[in-house]
């Protein structure tokens, strides 16, 4: 990770993605920013904001409602030395290019001998709340960890945000970019100067000896709450957010399980196939034979995500449901603990709002 010695402000996280795009921007002529509505006046919740009016219409712009067709052109370009941003604004509408983004942008290094390169961002925003429903609010990124060519992050923070993109863009290979809607609006301290992140490279969020808690996307937040209400009850956890999926820092969680030898992964998508069980396994192969081993997951309820609130509110693990899970882990003596209810139901409420 690169860090300039430069001064930070409070930044929302939608604000640092817009400035790492307009940061490379400036510093690259071959980057340009392509979408749909990402020059509309609400500049994808503010994520394209100002790129218009800086670096005008030939290099941030619309596009038709086609997504195969304009991750092909997305492809095109980068295979001609373009670093095009490709911005959907859901993840659920990757499925509609799949056969582009797996068979194409993913494969064509290794196809032509190393001599083609594929530097796009692919930005696929997670939905969650207010009007999302079953069609908007899907983490598919463990579909994308799947296929070989292809790097998956996740940043949980608007620091990491800047510096993930800003690495990402840079990167000759294709990036898929996860961004959580919940994430946009939270803060945190971002240097103005440039900066990357490294891939591959987790970050520990806190230091614990009771169990180690590792958080996906919106879930490393959704963990640190729920460390706040374990600390109540004297369970200290050590909190790994892995920032990027693919390559993936296994070294750190594994450290970290072989002190405590319990292990919760809250992953923003179901448990089936997915992030939560790639890291399950891989620690309980390091580990499995070095003694006793407690591992969980935590994600999605196996099934559709609803609409409505009361149900909506049962789909997704929350701080009080992690911290119970943890609980019981760090606790196995059959006593039982379980943090107030209204805590998990004010917080829910004060997120289940617009935009959509």
């Amino acid at each position: 990770m690169s860090s300039p010695n430069a001064a930070t402000r409070q930044l929302r996280y939608v604000d640092a993605l817009a400035e790492a795009v307009s940061q490379e921007m400036a510093r690259d002529d071959s980057v340009f920013v392509f979408g749909l509505d990402v020059d509309d006046h609400k500049s994808i919740q503010g994520s394209t904001r100002g790129l218009l009016d800086r670096f005008g219409p030939e290099r941030i712009f619309t596009t038709p409602l086609s997504e195969d067709a304009m991750t092909g052109v997305a492809i095109g370009a980068a295979m001609a030395g373009m670093r095009p941003i490709h911005v959907h604004i859901r993840m659920d509408f990757l499925l509609l290019c799949m056969n582009q983004i797996v068979n194409m942008a993913a494969k064509a290094h290794y196809m032509y001998g190393g001599a083609v390169k594929v530097p796009m961002v692919v930005r696929s925003m997670i939905g969650k709340s207010w009007g999302q429903g079953a069609q908007h609010s899907q983490g598919l990124h463990s579909m994308f960890m799947h296929v070989p060519g292809l790097k998956v992050v996740a940043p949980s923070n608007a620091y990491d945000a800047k510096g993930c993109m800003m690495a990402a863009i840079r990167d000759d290979n294709p990036v898929i970019f996860m961004e959580h809607r919940l994430l946009y609006s939270t803060e945190a301290p971002v240097p103005e100067d440039p900066y990357t992140v490294e891939f591959g490279r987790a970050r520990r969020m806190l230091e614990g000896d009771n169990i180690t808690v590792v958080g996906v996307s919106n879930m490393a937040v959704e963990c640190l709450r729920a460390a706040e209400l374990l600390r109540e009850v004297d369970v200290s956890v050590d909190l790994i957010d892995p920032i990027s999926l693919v390559p993936l820092d296994i070294d750190t969680i594994a450290q970290s399980v072989a002190r405590t030898r319990k292990l919760l992964v809250v992953d923003n998508s179901w448990t089936s196939c997915g992030a939560s069980a790639e890291i399950a396994s891989q620690v309980t192969e390091r580990l499995g034979g070095s003694g006793p081993l407690q591992v969980r997951r935590m994600g999605f309820a196996p099934t559709t995500c609803p609409t409505t609130p009361a149900l909506e509110q049962l789909f997704y693990p929350n701080p009080s449901t992690i911290a119970e899970a943890a609980y019981a882990m760090a606790r196995p003596n059959g006593a039982s603990w379980r943090p107030d209810p209204e805590h998990a139901k004010l917080a829910y409420q004060a997120q289940f709002k617009g935009p959509f």
